[in-house]
This record gives structure tokens, C-alpha cells and sequence, in this order.
């Protein structure tokens, strides 16, 4: 693991001994197609990490996304854990050192929460919790990424949700915020309906809220969220490979991870696609890092 500023001046390990309840890391790479450069995604997890710290003074603030501060009123509980060492290009290399660490940060115990990269990171990172089902996927995206291959290669950013659904582990997944023209041919809409995946469109989130998602998963699961920063709109987001209009807005995506936690349990946390080249004025980044904390304040505030 590389040393990095951390997320929001968070240690990177509890005083006296304790355990983390969540571990913050990051992974720059995981499998890109042949010819393609992904060297930008490198820059996303130090930005957000950048942009977290003008609030790094302020955690036992009062936060009104959560109804108090971060963490409750109780002890720092989430460390940031640095970045693990990924290469472009060593896609199976990348993939081994992503599940690795994430069976370690779930032997703790603790909720793992992995700042992309690209969203093939999510691939060894769901492959990490294959001792910890079953488990639910919920996926926010503006693109159900089911490709079974692209450029030859099967475990690319087009392919998590395909991948995710041949893992034993998996009981079941639910995507939202779809919409426009995405990656998604006929056959891979008919072959995600086959195997039960739910759609939930952006439009429909707007018109009934984070429940038109959260309704489809089981009271009391575990669930590991992936979230694509494509799902959300670009005028709030603009640092994404895929600028589609129409998309969730900030309060949403809090909504369904707030929801979430009270619904159901957060077993792990991705966050993946933003691509700081794309940034404008460092907005992107401090949306990332303010989903961020309200990813960690969910998960503190589990039982």
C-alpha cells in the first residue's frame, strides 16, 4: 500500500487497539482493454481525498445529510487504509492484489470501501466477498454493464454486472439510475431480465423517490453498493467518461444510501468512474467526497 493524504484527516489506524468499522482503500487499476489508457482514473481517489480536506476539522460538526455528526456522537470508527499498488495494463495482477486486500479488510471485521478507477475495480472487489454471501448488489448507474466481452476481454469496465451475476455469493441485484443510450445490446437487457436483475430508471427514481429502487431489496440483507458516478446528473458530476443528461441528483443518491442502511445492511461500498480530467473547478470531486461521508455515516450508524 502506497502513503496518500487520507480521507477527511481519518487515521489510518484506530487508537487503543480498535477495530475499524469501515477501512477506506483505493485501486487505480483494475482490467483495461488492449490500447486503451486509463491512466487518468489514477488521479480519482487523491482528488477526493484532496477535496475532503477543507472538512477535515469539522467531523464532529453537525452534518444535516445525517442527522448529527459522522460518527454519532461516538469514537472515529473508519480508517483510511491508502492506495493498493495496481499497474495499467496487469489485469490479472490488479485483480488478485483488489480481492486480496478486501478479504483482508473483511477478516477484521470491517465494511470495505473502495475508491476507483474505472468500475471493472468492482469486479475483484465483489469477487473478495465470496466467503460472505448471499448477497445483494445494489448497483447506481447510468448503464447496466453487462457486456459478457469487449476487445476480448471479459472482466473490463463494461462487464461487472455480468460477472457479478455468475457469483455464487450473489442472491440478487438491483440497478438504478439507468437511462439514454448505453452500453447495453438487446441481448444483454434479455440476458440481465433473465437472471432477475431489476431495473430502476433514473426517471422513475425522480417521480417516486429513493423507495422505487429500495423496495426491491430484501429487509435485512447484506448489500454491497457499487456506485457509478455516471449515474448522476453531469451538471452536478461533470468529471465522468459519459456525460448523459437526465440523471440522479445528489439528494437521491444520499437518499438511497441512507435508505439503504435503515433497510437493509451495507456490507461493502464502491465508488468508481470519476475521472478527474473531466472535472470542472473541482466540483466532481467534492460531490464525490461528500457521497463519500455519507456512505461512512450510514454504515456507522448500522447495529
Amino acid at each position: 500500500m502506497t502513503a496518500s493524504p487520507s480521507f477527511l484527516g481519518l487515521p489510518r489506524h484506530l487508537a487503543d487497539g480498535r477495530l475499524p468499522r469501515a477501512v477506506i482503500i483505493a485501486a487505480a487499476h483494475g482490467s483495461t482493454y488492449p490500447g486503451k489508457d486509463s491512466s487518468g482514473y489514477a488521479l480519482a481517489a487523491d482528488a477526493i481525498r484532496a477535496a475532503s480536506q477543507d472538512n477535515a476539522g469539522l467531523v464532529e460538526h453537525w452534518d444535516f445529510d445525517l442527522g448529527g455528526p459522522l460518527f454519532d456522537g461516538k469514537p472515529v470508527s473508519c480508517i483510511d487504509a491508502g492506495n493498493i499498488e495496481t499497474t495499467m495494463h496487469d489485469n490479472a495482477g490488479n485483480r488478485t492484489r483488489i480481492e486480496v486486500k478486501t478479504r483482508e479488510v473483511l477478516a477484521l471485521p470491517a465494511v470495505p470501501i473502495l475508491l476507483g478507477g474505472d468500475c471493472s475495480v468492482t469486479i475483484p472487489f465483489l469477487a473478495g466477498f465470496a466467503d460472505q454471501g448471499p448477497l445483494w448488489i445494489l448497483q447506481i448507474d447510468a448503464h447496466i454493464d453487462w457486456r459478457d466481452e469487449l476487445h476480448g476481454e471479459r472482466y473490463g469496465y463494461s462487464s461487472p454486472m455480468r460477472r457479478a451475476s455468475e457469483m455464487p455469493h450473489v442472491a440478487g441485484m438491483v440497478q438504478v439510475g439507468l437511462r439514454s443510450v448505453g452500453s447495453a445490446r438487446a441481448a444483454d437487457i434479455e440476458a440481465a431480465q433473465h437472471y432477475g436483475s431489476r431495473f430502476v430508471t433514473a426517471r422513475e427514481v425522480h417521480a417516486e423517490g429513493a423507495e422505487a429502487a429500495l423496495r426491491h431489496i430484501p429487509e435485512g440483507a447484506r448489500v454491497v453498493v457499487t456506485l457509478d458516478c455516471d449515474s448522476i446528473d453531469p451538471g452536478i458530476l461533470p468529471a465522468v467518461a459519459a456525460r448523459t443528461p437526465g440523471g440522479l441528483t445528489y439528494t437521491e443518491v444520499i437518499d438511497l444510501i441512507a435508505g439503504l442502511g435503515r433497510r437493509a445492511r451495507i456490507a461493502g461500498f464502491d465508488l468508481v468512474e470519476f475521472y478527474p480530467p473531466a472535472d470542472i473547478e473541482g466540483l466532481s470531486a467534492l460531490t464525490a467526497a461528500r457521497l463519500l461521508v455519507n456512505a461512512i455515516g450510514a454504515i456507522v450508524r448500522q447495529d
